[in-house]
Parts: C-alpha cells; structure tokens; sequence
C-alpha cells in the first residue's frame, strides 16, 4: 500500500510540475483540492491566493517552457502517514528558486493537494 501511495504522489507531483512549466492550468487544476490556498512569500513580500486566483495568474502569464527556461524541478523528500502526506519539492522558474511544501490528502482514493506553502531562497 504504502508503494502504491508513493507511486500515486509522485505522479501528481509530476503532473503539478508540468502544469507550471508548460502552463497547462487543466492539469494544474486537477493536482489540488478545490478550496486550497497557498501561502508563502515571494522575495519578503507575503503572498497569499485562493487556487483559483493561482490558476488565473498561471493561465496570464508566459509558461516557463514559452520562455526556453530548463526543466530543473524535482522531488527533494516525500513523508506518507496513511492518508495523508507532506512533499518537499524544488521549483526553480522564472528567475526564482522556489521550494515548496504541498499537503496533500487522500480523498475518496484520489491523492489531492491541500495547501502549499512555499518561499524564494536568494
């Protein structure tokens, strides 16, 4: 079970990391829980948006991909309690270096994020 949860984490993971990159806000969508917010900072300025604020500001702006950026996102640590989860990941985009901390929960046998918190490190 728990590979199975792994397995099923790491591919929403993937899915989240593509919906940035490419600016796809479908898949983007699809990774997290419909009331989700996200908190964080964006070189010492707070930042705090509903998912559909987030998906609007994805859907106006150039995708890294529209812009020739390297795909430098990864996995950096994944911690699975039966049915919940908490994933480290790094996100390097648009002249940022993003880490991020998505919550994550598993609803009617559907893994979605929850929350995201998440910081730029100069």
């Amino acid at each position: 079970m728990y590979q199975e949860n792994l397995t099923a984490i790491e591919n929403l993971i993937s899915n989240y990391f593509e919906g940035i990159y490419y600016g796809d806000v479908t898949k983007l969508e699809s990774c997290f829980h419909e009331n989700t917010y996200l908190f964080g900072d964006i070189k010492g300025v707070d930042y705090l948006k509903s998912i559909n604020d987030y998906l609007e500001g994805v859907k106006n702006r150039q995708s890294p991909n529209d812009l020739n950026e390297p795909f430098n996102m990864k996995i950096i640590g994944i911690d699975i309690m039966g049915k919940i989860a908490m994933a480290k990941v790094h996100v390097p985009m648009l002249g940022y270096n993003y880490h991020d901390y998505l919550s994550l929960t598993k609803i009617k046998d559907e893994w979605k994020i929850v929350n995201k918190i998440f910081t730029h490190v100069g």
